[in-house]
C-alpha cells in the first residue's frame, strides 16, 4: 500500500533539468562565433576627401589606408607597395566574399592610390571602393 506524505514530508523535490537549454545556448555561441565577419582595420587615421555622393558601405572587411606622406598601412602594420599584393591575397583567403576599401588621404599622391589599387586588382579582388567623407 502506498503512503501519501503531508506539507512535512523529505520527498525530493523535482526542478527543471536545465541541461538541453544550456546545450542549445553553447551551440548558438559557436555558430555566431563562427558566422561573423570582422572588419580588418587599415591603423591609422587620415584625413578623408569629402563627396556629395559617397555612400556607407555594409560588407567592407578589409581596409587598406594611404597617408598623406605616403605610407601604405594594412592591419595595422606599415607595408611595402610591393607587398601589398602578397597581403590582400592571404586576406582576402579568409574572407572571400568581403570587399576592400582604401582610404586615402586627402593629401596623397593619386598616383600611390592608383598603384594600391592595381597591386589588389592583381590580387584577385574586383570589389574595390574609395572612403570618403559625406559632405
Amino acid at each position: 500500500m502506498r503512503r501519501r506524505r503531508g506539507m512535512g514530508g523529505s520527498e525530493e523535490e523535482s526542478g527543471i533539468d536545465l541541461t538541453p537549454m544550456l546545450d542549445v545556448v553553447f551551440i548558438m555561441l559557436i555558430f555566431f562565433i563562427v558566422s561573423t565577419s570582422f572588419v580588418k582595420e587599415s591603423g591609422i587615421q587620415v584625413s578623408r576627401p569629402s563627396a556629395k555622393s559617397a555612400t556607407k558601405k555594409e560588407r567592407a572587411n578589409l581596409m587598406v589606408a594611404i597617408s598623406e606622406s605616403g605610407e601604405v598601412w594594412i592591419q595595422k602594420r606599415k607595408v611595402d607597395i610591393a607587398s601589398v599584393r602578397a597581403n590582400i591575397e592571404r586576406l582576402h583567403a579568409e574572407s572571400p566574399e568581403g570587399q576592400v576599401v582604401v582610404q586615402a588621404d586627402k593629401d596623397s599622391k593619386n598616383g600611390l592610390l592608383v598603384e594600391v589599387m592595381d597591386q589588389i586588382r592583381l590580387a584577385g579582388v574586383e570589389n574595390i571602393s574609395i572612403a570618403a567623407k559625406l559632405k
